[in-house]
């Protein structure tokens, strides 16, 4: 029962870091669309015009951003759910079911999956967009906040700020989301050994049985 405790508070602690986690993608993704008017700097590059200094843009699809945020909610609902759920089998003193416990693993590996991908594209997508911005500025962060795009009417403001957060909220969750499938991999491998004890117990209290009455009927009948 020790073990069961520890790991279902394990889960709902996971959860809960999970939950904030997902809120540091989703914030930063979505205030850096709006303040680039809708497009996504994942992906996209461009060239510098001699003429007057500015960034003519190559944007990128919006579906890199759109996922990014896409997941963030994902794992924000999930979590959400899955604290409500396991506090829920808390407070009775409860546990899940074999099959939720499987149900957990598949989820937690697909949403590890998932998250994996959007750090990807965040990452790598962040990288092709700085590669551009430093053959003008010393660094990324130094083009962060200068008119360099008039023609789109972006805000640079804090796109370096936002896309670092959202980096690290996807990093921070993939590594929550791995710890969260460890735990329910344990939980179920631990329903497959009491499983395993029940088969067979059963299968020596029938030969118990078997053998007690095979005892009996081998003993001579009494002589009066």
């Amino acid at each position: 029962m020790a073990i069961t405790n520890l790991l279902l508070l394990s889960q709902i602690a996971g959860y809960v870091v999970a939950l904030i986690l997902s809120i540091c993608i989703i914030v930063p993704m979505s205030l850096h669309q709006d303040e680039f008017r809708g497009h996504c700097l994942l992906f996209s590059t461009g060239t510098w015009r001699e003429s007057d200094a500015q960034f003519v843009a190559n944007w990128a699809s919006q579906i890199y951003c759109n996922y990014a945020i896409f997941v963030g909610l994902v794992l924000f609902i999930t979590s959400a759910v899955q604290i409500y759920r396991l506090s829920m089998l808390m407070y009775r003193g409860e546990d899940s079911s074999f099959l939720s416990a499987f149900i957990d693993v598949i989820t937690s590996v697909f949403l590890t999956s998932i998250t994996l991908v959007a750090a990807l594209f965040i990452t790598l997508g962040f990288m092709t967009w700085c590669k551009c911005m430093t053959k003008r500025f010393p660094s990324c962060e130094l083009a962060a906040g200068n008119d360099i795009d008039k023609e789109d009417n972006i805000d640079t403001t804090g796109f370096h700020v936002e896309l670092g957060a959202a980096q690290f909220g996807t990093w921070s969750s993939l590594s929550v989301w791995v710890g969260l499938s460890v735990f329910a991999t344990l939980k179920l491998l631990r329903y497959h050994q009491l499983e395993n004890m029940k088969v067979s117990m059963y299968r020596e209290r029938q030969r118990l049985i078997e053998a007690a009455a095979r005892a009996g009927t081998s003993q001579p009948p009494e002589v009066n």
